[in-house]
């Protein structure tokens, strides 16, 4: 099930393309991404995924009501 299109443009405005966040949890079963990894987000969907381009080379997405980050900065 897919957030509300407010809880998606609210995210969208917390987490801009370029700001930084930190990985509080993501549960995928294929990866291993350690807590507190930091990361430059990309974009975010109309799912409101906050899709990362996360500092060990991975670009993965932190799916809404599944994975945690907070953001940092919008320097790097």
């Amino acid at each position: 099930m897919f957030p509300a299109r407010a809880i998606v443009e609210r995210i969208k405005k917390e987490y801009p393309k370029g700001c930084r966040v930190e990985l509080i949890h993501m549960d995928d079963p294929y990866r291993t991404m350690p807590i507190g990894l930091k990361g430059t987000v990309s974009c975010v969907d109309d799912t409101g995924t906050i899709h990362v381009d996360w500092d060990n080379g991975c670009h993965l997405g932190v799916v809404y009501g599944e994975d945690s980050c907070r953001r940092v900065s919008h320097e790097d």
